[in-house]
């Protein structure tokens, strides 16, 4: 898409005036971009920006291009940046990009040969540790073992082109200083804070519905993605999620909150859910706070339904009094709700048992390299179920009047969950699996 006017001026006028850019750009040198080549390698131990992950592309004139996807790193320090990519090459292309542990940030963008088209978005990098919160009982979160090394907690950014002949020309990147801006041009931060229904899954074939959102939203708004694999609001407690969110938000920022999955589990010493209903209710009013004292805007999300079909079709209630109790807490504390459980019940049940199945992780074996056995997860998604479950949560966005609807792409038309997007019709480019052991076997509670 090409940005409104009003939009850009906006960038402009909020850009710090004194930050460094940095600028790469394939091609002939020039003064003001690095010029990028077959050695332009990342390397952390020299501080280097480069291509990454062991893949390279071709150059060609004055674009980096491939027959697959390729990735570019920049050592950075945390924060959030405004990146600017001009994609096209010397054949017709079909680009899109993701930034750190595969979030959707550009979809499909599509230029013709020796053609170009600029777009801009935002992203946000974090590293585990808590500089802004000294009396923090520790100054780092406690990261689970599938996080170290994790691209989403390294002191860099990556960027992912992937599609048909992805290609860019050059990539620009602008620090966004929150302190340095007026309150009045203060671009938002949407913290999200949730499980594995949420999370960045680095891994193919997995997916959620936070690392999705950022591609339906205009450069006006960056996603933080702080969910995990296995959290429980307590447990985001107790491993310093909260603290970290809580040492970088700002006023004007958002904290969206979706906890069940696990909450809800029976402790096998107690026979007693994890975080009983009482305490559940009791964390969420804290953090409802807490957000509120910091001056940022609590959102709740009710967690979507698991793959539990009866015998007429319709969608069981596998998760028990859990989003209830979200919907009269979003009622008691006057906090903007978005019933991505309900709204889920109905895309599940337009979809039907058979092709709701394929929204989740449900493979045969060898699917996938490394795969020797089926996979039959009825709590977690593929990209396709994601992507229409982050649909969901940008309608919940609309309905509950959020001042950031309209940031949203005016692009893509409003969601209907009743009215899914077809499946045979649906592709994203798959991230190259970096692992040698089988993707489906990954755990999500740990």
């Amino acid at each position: 898409m090409r940005y409104p006017a009003a939009l850009l001026l906006s960038l402009a006028v909020t850009a710090p005036a004194q930050s460094p850019l940095m600028k790469y750009a394939c091609g002939p040198a020039n003064r003001m971009f690095a010029t990028l080549s077959p050695t332009s390698l990342y390397y952390e131990a020299e501080n280097k920006a480069g291509f990454d992950l062991n893949t390279l592309p071709r150059f060609d004139g004055k674009a980096c291009t491939s027959d697959k996807a390729f990735f570019f790193s920049v050592p950075i320090p945390e924060g959030s940046y405004r990146v600017t990519v001009v994609l096209g090459g010397p054949q017709a292309a079909v680009t899109t990009v993701k930034s750190e542990a595969r979030r959707l940030m550009l979809e499909k963008v599509t230029t013709a040969a020796n053609a170009s088209e600029t777009r801009i978005f935002n992203v946000n990098v974090r590293l585990p540790e808590i500089t802004a919160a000294p009396n923090a009982p520790q100054n780092r979160v406690r990261l689970k073992p599938r996080e170290v090394g994790n691209l989403n907690w390294d002191p860099k950014l990556t960027l992912e082109f992937n599609g048909d002949h992805p290609s860019v020309r050059s990539i620009s990147i602008d620090p966004i200083t929150a302190s340095k801006e007026p309150a009045s041009t203060h671009i938002p931060v949407l913290y999200l804070a949730g499980d594995s229904t949420v999370v960045d899954q680095d891994i193919e074939p997995w997916a959620a519905w936070g690392q999705m959102l950022p591609r339906f939203f205009m450069p006006g708004v960056v996603i933080a993605n702080h969910a995990e694999s296995g959290e429980t609001i307590r447990s985001f407690v107790a491993e310093q999620r909260f603290v970290k969110i809580f040492s970088v938000i700002q006023p004007g920022d958002y904290l969206f909150l979706q906890f069940n999955h696990n909450d809800q589990k029976i402790d096998p010493k107690t026979h007693e859910p994890v975080v009983p209903i009482a305490d559940y209710k009791r964390l969420f009013t804290e953090y409802i706070a807490k957000a509120r004292a910091a001056g940022a805007t609590p959102v709740l999300v009710t967690a979507m339904n698991r793959n539990t079909f009866d015998a007429s079709g319709h969608i069981t209630n596998s998760l028990g009094d859990y989003p209830e109790a979200v919907r009269q807490l979003a009622t008691e504390q006057k906090v903007a709700l978005i019933d991505l459980n309900a709204m889920s019940k109905t895309l599940f049940e337009a979809l039907g048992p058979q092709a709701a199945m394929h929204a989740f992780m449900h493979y045969p074996a060898n699917t996938y390299p490394n795969q020797p056995a089926p996979i039959t997860d009825d709590t977690h998604f593929n990209t396709y179920g994601a992507y229409e479950l982050a649909r969901c949560i940008v309608h919940g966005i609309r309905a509950a009047n959020l001042p950031i609807a309209k940031l949203l792409d005016p692009a893509v038309p409003d969601f209907n969950p009743a009215h899914p997007d077809p499946q045979a019709t649906f592709h994203l480019p798959k991230t190259p699996i970096q692992i040698k052991r089988d993707p489906t076997k990954l755990t999500q509670t740990n």
